[in-house]
């Protein structure tokens, strides 16, 4: 690709674009700051066209793929006095004190929990735990930062049933995927709900008739094609950002709701298991 700054090369392309992408162009040039937190399918949305006019305005304008184009954008926008690595809110900078540091990462957090409090719909975790319910074998998944998360979510909810499991490694994942029945669940974390072993995994669970479960930021994700059920989070992660805490701590609010939504239901079982796991652990304890 040329060496030339983003905004000029969008300006000096913007004339040879089609008239799809000229609406792109201009969008992304008015929304700068909140486009580089759009998915595909958000960005599309956004300027009433479709994903793939997206898709071939980032080949137009010398991209691979989407996510190249917005990891180029993000930049942009940090060189430009945008937004910084570091957190979505409210940007830690080299001159802060430290009381200006923890009380921005506190707003980061109370922020994105406030939202996503706002944002989660009560029908879909009902529905969630429904499902989790009815399952023979619950399987918690996840790739990369969202890996971590599902490793969370079956710690949690190994204290209170003996049917829930995590695999790490993504082959592996693909393999149960492979295996499953109609009476099984997918608890699937992605903040983006957008990547290939996703995909893999969760197309092959749909293909055995599995039901899935969706964490994501992205309600619209190409993972909420697969999903039952569909629990969002409200962090904006921009891609200098990637596995920020501010967002785990949006997804574990979310699985922490479905949890104490699970034991409300079974209460009696919810308790004796409870017992039963802390006693176990008890004589590890000093």
């Amino acid at each position: 690709m040329v060496e030339q700054s983003f905004w000029e090369m969008l300006r000096t392309k913007r004339d040879s674009l089609t008239k799809s992408g000229i609406i792109v162009a201009d969008y992304l040039l008015q929304h700068a700051e909140d486009a580089q937190y759009l998915s595909i399918s958000s960005l599309a949305r956004e300027c009433r066209v479709a994903e793939a006019t997206i898709f071939r305005f980032c080949k137009t304008l010398g991209f691979k793929g989407y996510n190249e184009f917005k990891l180029a954008l993000a930049k942009a926008q940090g060189q430009a006095g945008g937004s910084q690595p570091g957190g979505a809110y409210g940007a830690v900078g080299p001159g802060d004190a430290m009381e200006e540091v923890y009380q921005k990462v506190y707003s980061s957090h109370m922020e994105v929990l406030e939202q996503t409090l706002a944002t989660l719909r009560p029908g879909e975790v009902e529905k969630a735990s429904a499902l989790l319910l009815a399952a023979d074998r619950v399987f918690c998944f996840g790739q990369g930062g969202s890996l971590i998360l599902a490793m969370e979510a079956w710690a949690r909810f190994s204290t209170i049933a003996p049917n829930f499991y995590c695999i790490e490694d993504a082959h592996m994942q693909a393999i149960a995927a492979a295996l499953l029945t109609g009476r099984d669940v997918v608890l699937f974390c992605s903040y983006s709900g957008a990547t290939k072993d996703m995909e893999a995994v969760l197309g092959a669970a749909k293909e055995r008739g599995a039901k899935v479960i969706l964490l994501t930021r992205f309600a619209k994700s190409p993972a909420a094609a697969y999903a039952s059920a569909v629990l969002q989070c409200c962090a904006r992660e921009g891609p200098l950002q990637m596995g920020s805490v501010a967002a785990k701590v949006a997804l574990l609010f979310v699985v922490d709701v479905l949890f104490n939504d699970y034991c409300r239901r079974v209460p009696e079982q919810a308790m004796a298991n409870q017992e039963a796991t802390a006693a176990a652990l008890a004589g590890k304890m000093l």
